[in-house]
């Protein structure tokens, strides 16, 4: 399993449908969870995001996709990262 960082940003539909439904936060992350992809951390942010998630997924093409669902939504735009933990980022600098 791999980890991204997901940085989201509400377009003015999604903070209405926010706004009128708060709990929609948590039922898209169900949905998520419904493509395989598992929403490990969230976070509600201040600055020029409005949410920074941290998820698991078996690996790119399947957060590709999600990044394709949701974005069709017109509700979110989406800027993803991949990550890597610090340890496993030393292991691999260990290596010769």
């Amino acid at each position: 399993m791999a980890y991204y960082i997901v940085l989201s940003k509400l377009t003015d539909e999604g903070r209405k449908t926010i706004k009128e439904n708060p709990q929609r936060i948590l039922e898209v992350n169900k949905e998520i969870e419904k493509m395989g992809i598992k929403v490990k951390e969230q976070y509600a942010v201040l600055g020029p995001y409005d949410f920074v998630n941290i998820i698991e997924a078996t690996d790119n093409e399947a957060v590709m996709k999600m990044s394709v669902d949701l974005g069709s939504r017109g509700s979110v735009q989406l800027l993803t990262l991949a990550a890597l933990p610090v340890s496993d980022f030393i292991k691999q600098l260990k290596k010769k």
